[in-house]
């Protein structure tokens, strides 16, 4: 997967930067999803591997986008098929979306809990967190019941791991020690 990242990156910052020149960013963002589900599709994916003439996947690949890609959309489209990259798309979508979420001040948090949190524990804390990261919080809560107690906070490098479970691995690991 990283090779793919290494090759979907120049794609992803370009097309995010033309998006923001052209205050088109949620449109840019709807365009590569679109191309991106379209390029994972396993028949798709089996035609794009075929020995078909280049301008032949292009068209075809366009033409399933269909209404989805704007001219713009069809000449990136183009672009990455002519560097036989279109396998690379969920890459891209992936890479834009982390641009995007860096230009608009986001971070998207995942919490688990042992039970589910009302919505005015979720609205606590994703302000507690707004203020600790200084960027505006997207919350993704998920329940296990494993961790018996507490919370365990992940976003993107960072983890914060408030559990019960997580105390008693690391007194045991002290123990050890």
């Amino acid at each position: 997967m990283s090779e793919l990242t290494t090759v979907a990156r120049p794609y992803a910052k370009a097309a995010f930067d033309f998006a923001v020149e052209n205050g088109a960013i949620e449109n840019w963002h709807s365009m590569i999803a679109f191309a991106a589900a379209v390029a994972k599709d396993s028949a798709m994916a089996t035609f794009l591997s075929s020995a078909e003439t280049l301008d032949k996947k292009t068209e075809v690949f366009i033409n399933v986008c269909g209404e989805q890609l704007d001219e713009k959309g069809q000449n990136f489209v183009r672009l990455m098929a002519e560097n036989s990259r279109l396998n690379a798309l969920p890459a891209v979508l992936a890479l834009f979306g982390e641009l995007r979420a860096e230009h608009e001040k986001e971070v998207t948090v995942d919490v688990t809990s042992a039970v589910a949190l009302s919505q005015q524990q979720q609205d606590n804390l994703a302000k507690t967190l707004e203020q600790r990261f200084s960027r505006k919080v997207k919350l993704n809560c998920t329940v296990d019941e494993a961790i018996v107690s507490g919370l365990y906070i992940k976003a993107g490098d960072t983890v914060i791991d408030g559990t019960v479970r997580g105390k008693l691995e690391r007194l045991a690991h002290a123990l050890q020690s």
